[in-house]
Order: structure tokens, then sequence, then C-alpha cells
């Protein structure tokens, strides 16, 4: 069908005009979600044949196993499972509920898989580890003699993806949608920066929203509309064995769990009477979006479709010899099919999912596996019908890369290594290692030499600790630090604790500088960001607030520290690229914003001596009576002009030192020279995280997101509600009473250490989450802050770390110094 003048010059509609590109699961999936919220006039357009358009969805195998590391993805996974295991296509389910079994053939990987556990324990998944006699039941055809044990997860299985498309399609067909196929899109119009139409080579479809779900064919659509789309295809390999006698007689598609060899990067899944395979362990095949033939062209190549390349036999030899070892059937087998089917891989592994800025309407939902997709389709659909998603989706939000991180090479080359590491046993602070560094602030090279250890955030190369202070170590009492078990001491050293204690007693220097800074500016600053923002901004220049960004609902988007260094400008400490993202969407004509992070560093100068530090090289008064806590001077610092702030993200006296990054360098020379006296030291943020876990200071991101009110996070002090007309006051005004609070736990061993993501057990039974966690060395005990029912404090509880349950105790905040006597003097 193609589009007439009728369907190009239609303006009214009952709701607004819609066009999805890309009919695989993602886009049938999302159609359903929006006519199911009454968004009828949606219009599907596809390249391909339906209902096998020839993408991702064509050859997928449909393993779906809800645990992750990210609670979104398990989140998103969950609704997959609901809602397919309710979808059938004449009788016959578009679920397979068969579980999943991931199998432990190390130690390393069991201990891994009790990980695994804990996971769907804070998710609220049901999952647990079984031993190898329980593995062998549940598969026999194993090799039990290679296997230590498994992770068993009852409820996942097998999606079958074409039948949960034709189901979701049919759905949204009758409440008014329609799918075209045969449609090519070859352009993408716009006027005023909002997206008006779709052209196709059977005609243009006038449009209010466009949603790119065209799989790895994204970044062609991206291009169409001036948007990149952070994607790279890779291409993975998936065989069907011959038929194998050992699988019995029998109907089922499959009846066995959905199987996870991940120490060789295999995973196994019946189809009938066969096997089939796919691998993680070949070289990464990357894959040009813009080389993809279309559908009837690839088949002229012999191709079964544009998704699905030749098997290259070398890369799945040695594969298919890991096979056989694990299930000794397959030996007397061998491989009757097999290809190589492409999909898509971002550089950090997540979906890319949100309206663009520069253009206004268009929408990406990309880079979504089959286990995830109608997940995605539901948030999507309510982040455009409602305005905001139920779900926490900062981690998928398209603004989260930098621009930094958008070439084209190193979104091929971190897409390559998120496909080499599908499987591969991460701890939770490991950096990938190309391309680095990438981003270092001005002191890089003093970093360097007194021997930063440097961790990767948002390409920035970040010092956890300095090997300089080795020495300090030896200062520490006994047991102290108290000796770590293995898992969390990788990517840690007893430095950390000495570099605290330093902080505490003396003075040290923290490079911040990798914080987002933004500056707003014009006649309307002030009535802007007094309406965007909770807390009181009508202050005289020289205040610094604390305040959150919150959205219409009352959840929290950012907290941010907004300077006000003039009548008409402020200076802004934010979080992410989306606080800059929804600044800029909200702000009027007469108000401008930009972000001066790359061009700009800042110190943070902390700790007791902090003001014998600074005072003598600066004529202003740094004094507690002429320079007070959440205040900012421009001033000088020996020859550097800086924008002084006195803040402390870690519960001492200090200010942060700002400049740009053409002076860093020096700033830094100067601060170093006149701190020897005092005993200045460098640190990193492994002492820093403790040292504002120890005086409660929460993390946007990690701690609370804007599935949570200020209330419950515990920064409703930072909401004037006396104050008119500020984003989201209306909801929380008439928010219900919350049951949940963000929680800080002391483990009761001094000994015992946590991480983040464990689940917390009350009364034997899993009640929550462990959001941030640290040892506080100052306190001498792990901190671990925990989203839980309200507790009273002295209530004990359990975290459940590697399937052991360590005691902990809910604590009063703040767990230090709770009069602010060391900040304020």
């Amino acid at each position: 069908m193609s589009s007439t003048p009728e369907n190009r010059s239609r303006t009214t509609s009952p709701t607004p005009r819609v066009v999805v590109i890309g009919a695989g699961i993602v886009g049938c999936s999302l159609a359903d979600e929006l006519t199911a919220r009454g968004w009828t006039d949606v219009i599907v357009l596809e390249q391909g044949p339906l209902p096998a358009p020839g993408g991702s969805t064509s050859h997928a195998p449909g393993l779906v196993f809800q645990t992750s590391p990210s609670r979104t993805l398990s989140e998103f996974a969950k609704y997959t499972v609901q809602k397919f295991g309710s979808l059938r296509i004449d009788g016959v389910p578009c679920f397979n509920q068969v579980g999943g079994l991931e199998l432990a053939t190390t130690p390393e990987r069991l201990a891994d898989l009790h990980r695994r556990a804990g996971y769907a324990a804070a998710w609220g998944i049901r999952g647990k580890i079984v031993g190898t006699a329980r593995c062998k039941e549940l598969w026999p055809l194993l090799d039990e003699s290679i296997v230590l044990g498994g992770f068993h997860t009852p409820d996942d299985g097998l999606a079958r993806a074409l039948l949960a498309a034709q189901a979701q399609m049919e759905r949204a067909a009758q409440r008014g949608a329609r799918f075209l196929d045969r449609h090519t899109v070859t352009g993408i119009e716009r006027e005023g920066g909002h997206v008006t139409a779709v052209v196709t080579d059977r005609g243009t479809f006038a449009a209010d929203h466009v949603v790119s779900a065209a799989g790895f064919w994204g970044p062609v659509i991206g291009r169409m509309a001036g948007i990149d789309v952070p994607l790279q295809p890779l291409a993975h390999q998936y065989v069907k064995t011959k038929a194998l006698p050992e699988l019995g007689d029998h109907a089922e598609e499959a009846s066995r769990p959905i199987l996870r060899f991940q120490d060789r990067d295999l995973y196994f899944r019946e189809h009938t009477d066969r096997i089939g395979i796919g691998s993680y362990a070949h070289r990464p095949l990357p894959v040009d979006p813009f080389a993809v033939p279309p559908y009837d062209e690839a088949r002229a190549r012999d191709m079964d479709m544009p998704s699905s390349y030749p098997l290259t036999e070398e890369d799945w030899a040695p594969s298919w010899e890991d096979c056989r070892r694990l299930v000794p059937a397959l030996r007397d087998s061998a491989i009757e099919e097999g290809f190589n089917g492409v999909f898509s891989f971002t550089p950090d592994g997540m979906p890319v999912l949100g309206e663009s800025r520069r253009l206004r309407g268009f929408w990406l939902a990309e880079a979504v596996w089959v286990t995830h997709s109608a997940g995605v389709a539901k948030a999507v659909a309510e982040w455009m019908v409602d305005g905001r998603p139920s779900l926490d989706v900062h981690e998928c939000d398209l603004t989260r890369f930098e621009e930094a991180q958008r070439s084209p090479a190193y979104v091929r080359a971190r897409g390559a290594q998120q496909f080499a590491e599908v499987y591969d046993v991460l701890h939770p602070l490991q950096p990938m290692e190309q391309p680095r560094p990438l981003r270092v602030s001005p002191f890089h090279a003093r970093q360097e030499q007194l021997g930063a250890f440097f961790l990767e955030g948002g390409g920035w190369e970040r010092p956890h600790w300095y090997e300089a202070n080795a020495p300090l170590v030896d200062g520490l009492g006994p047991g102290e630090p108290p000796v770590r078990d293995a898992w969390s001491a990788r990517y840690w050293s007893p430095v950390a604790a000495a570099e605290a204690k330093a902080t505490r007693e003396k003075v040290a220097l923290y490079d911040m500088t990798p914080l987002r800074r933004l500056e707003v500016t014009g006649p309307g600053a002030l009535a802007f960001l007094d309406h965007m923002t909770s807390n009181n901004l009508r202050k005289k220049p020289g205040a610094v607030t604390y305040t959150l960004l919150l959205d219409e609902t009352g959840g929290i988007r950012s907290d941010l520290t907004v300077a006000r260094l003039a009548a008409d400008r402020f200076q802004i400490g934010a979080n992410s690229p989306a606080d800059l993202d929804r600044l800029v969407r909200h702000a009027p004509d007469d108000v401008q914003i930009r972000d001066i992070t790359s061009g700009t560093c800042c110190v943070g100068v902390w700790g007791p001596l902090a003001r014998d530090l600074v005072q003598p090289l600066t004529r202003d008064d740094f004094s507690h009576e002429g320079f007070g806590y959440f205040r900012a001077k421009e001033t000088y610092i020996g020859h550097v002009p800086v924008t002084a702030m006195r803040l402390s993200y870690v519960g001492e006296l200090g200010w942060e030192l700002y400049t740009t990054a053409d002076l860093g360098l020096r700033l830094w020379d100067t601060l170093w020279e006149a701190g020897r006296d005092l005993g200045v030291i460098a640190a990193g943020r492994s002492a820093f995280n403790s040292l504002r876990l120890e005086k409660g200071y929460r993390a946007w991101g990690t701690d609370m997101t804007d599935e949570h009110d200020p209330y419950e996070a515990g920064v409703g002090f930072a909401v004037r509600m006396d104050k008119a007309g500020f984003v989201g006051r209306e909801a929380l005004e008439n928010r219900p009473e919350s049951n949940r609070r963000l929680t800080p736990l002391l483990l009761d061993d001094p000994a015992h250490v946590v991480l983040g993501k464990e689940p917390v057990h009350v009364d034997g039974t899993p009640a929550g989450y462990v959001t941030s966690a640290s040892y506080g060395y100052t306190l001498g005990r792990c901190i671990a802050y925990a989203w839980l029912p309200v507790l009273p404090a002295g209530a004990a509880v359990h975290i459940e770390y590697f399937g052991e349950k360590v005691p902990a105790t809910v604590a009063e905040e703040p767990l230090f110094d709770p009069k602010m006597t060391r900040i304020r003097r």
C-alpha cells in the first residue's frame, strides 16, 4: 500500500500520528503498547515481507534469561515473560516457560552464579543454586563430571519471537494500527526542529512522532534524521545439530531448560529432536549497517535473510569441541545448518531509548534484544503517552553518552568488546581497556607521577588511589583495614584507607573535574531555574544551593548544586548529559545554557587543614565568618583565577576550586607546593566514596532515581513546599505515604564487605536491595545503603553476599559528625 495525498496532508487526528520504523519484535510490541493506551493512529513501516521481515527477530533463538546486574534490564525481561506468556497464535503459546540453567565448570564461575542468584533475589526473580546432580537431572545429556553446579531459574524460557510479533501485530491492528511491509524508508522530513513525515519508496507518511525500531539498521535511519545512533551490529554464530536420538521422541519444541555454558561462551536450546547452539567465543565480526543488503538482494546472494550471513566454519570449530565435551551425545553428531546472525551492541551493552532533543518527535527504541523487547516497548509507550516511563531507564537514555563516546571508532571498539564480554565474569568496577585514555583532566600528568590507579567513567580517567601514598598504610592501626575477600579486593587497595584517614586528619586534593558543570545565564535564568528545581534559589549572588530536578510526578530526575555567581549567571553542578538535555528542552528564549565541563576543571581541597593551605594563597577572607558554608566567591589562588565554592562531599572543611582547563595544572601545582608542609596528599575516588557514605550523601542514579520521591530518598530537606510553581510540587503535595526508605545499614562484623546490588533479607525474606556500599574507614564498619520497608534504627537485617547471609543493623543518619562541626568551622 502506498500513501496518497490524503495520507500526506491529513493534519487532524484524535490521537497523535505515530510512524514506527521496523516491524520486528520491538516495533510490533510498541504498536501494541501504544494502541492499548489509546494512541491508535499508528503506522508501522517495514522494508521486508511480513510476518518474517528478515531482521534480527526473524532468526532470534528466543532465549529469555531474566537475571541481569541491571535492575532495569531485569524488569524489562520480567515484563516480556509476563506478556508473551499471555499471548497465543492459533493456540500456540508465544512463550515456553521451560526455565533456565546456567552452569559452572570452574570455581570462579560458581562464585559468580551465587552473585547472580543474589541479583535474582534483589530483583524479585525466582532462582536458586543447584548441585551437580540436579543439573544432570534437569539436562540429562550433560557430562556431569565437569559440572560443579548451576543456577536454576524456573520462570525463564523461550520466546517465540515471530509468533509474539504476529500476536501483537494482530491486536494493534484491531485497535486501528496499520502494518505496511515492502516499504523502504528513504528519508525523514522535519520542520522547525520537529519531525513531520517519513518518506518511503512507496509514499510519504505524515507524523507527529517517529520511532526508529529498526534494529541494526538503526544508524541508517538515524543518519536520515541527522541523529547519531551509537550502535554497532555484530555477527553471532548459531547452529543446529542433526537429529539426536538421545533427545527422545516428543512433540514439544523444547522441554528442558535453556542452557548456558558461560565458561566457554556457549548456550543451548532444544529444537524438538535437535539442539540449537549459539557461540560468543569467536572473534568479534562487526557488520556495517549501511552495507547490509535489502531483503530481496540478500536472497539473491543466497542469504536466508539480510540478518543471516554464512557460518564462518573456522570460527565455529573450537566451540564445537567445547560443545562435544559438555554434551557427549554430540560426539557422534554433526552440524546440520548454521549461520552468523546479526544483532546490535552499544558501547555499554544497554539499549538506546528516548526522544532526541535535536529533532523533537523522533524517538529511538534501538539495540533491544528479544529478552527485553516487551518491557522496552512498554517503557517507550509510557514515555510517549504519559511523559515518563514508570520504570527508571536512565541507564538506557539516549542522552547518556558523551560526545567523546559517539565517534564511529569508539562505538565500533566498545561494541566489539561488549560482544566479547557477554559471558565474562565482570567485576562491577571493571573498566573497558580500549580506547583509553580518552578524556583526562589537566592534572593527569601529575597523577601519573604519583602512581594513580585509574578507572574510567564517562570516558574520563579517574584516579581511585595513588601508590605514592602506600607508605601511609603503615600508619594505620592493627587490622585497619581488614583483609578483604578476593572479589571485593579487586580494583581496591588498602591505600584508600590511608587516603581517607589523611583527609580526616590533614588535607587532601581530589580531582573533581569529571563532575558535570553547566553555565546558565540570561535575564530569565533565575525564574527558570527556580521553576525547574525544588529548593529556594532566590538568594543573593554568592549563594550555593543544593536542590533537586524533579519530574511532574515528584520523582528525582537529578540532584544539583546551583551557585548564583551574579544576578543573571549561575553555575550548576549536575550529573549527566540528561540534565543538560532536560534543562535545554524547557529553557525560554531569554535563558542560555552551556556545558562548560570540558573547558574547566576542579580540585576539591578537603580536610581540617584545608583553610591553612588555601588562605595564604589568596587575599580574600577564607575564614568561616568571611566565607561561610554553601557560599561561592570568584577570587585568585596564587596566579590562577578561580571560582571557589565552600562545599564538601566528604564531610570535612574545604572548598571546590574551579578554573579553566588551561590553568588547571598551574592550580594543582600551586596547591601542592603550598601544602607540602601540611602533609597534603592526592586522594582518589575509593576514599571519596567511603567518606561520602559516612556522611550519608546520596549519589543520583545509584541511590535514587526518578522512581523515588525526595522524602523516601532522605533528601526532603532540599524541597521548599512554600515555594509556588516548581515542577513536581503538586505531585509531592498529594503524594501517598510511602512505606519504603533509603536506609543506612552497618554490617555487624568489621571484616565483612559488600559492594552493591545485593539483596537484603528482613525476617528471612528478600525485602530490598543495596544501592551504594563502601567500607567506612572512620567508623570501622562497612556501610550499605538499601531500599527497604520502613524499619526502626537497631533493626536486624541480613545482606546476601555470594550466598552468605551477612548480618547488618539499621543505623541512624548521619553516621559521622551529626552536628556538622567538622564542615562548619
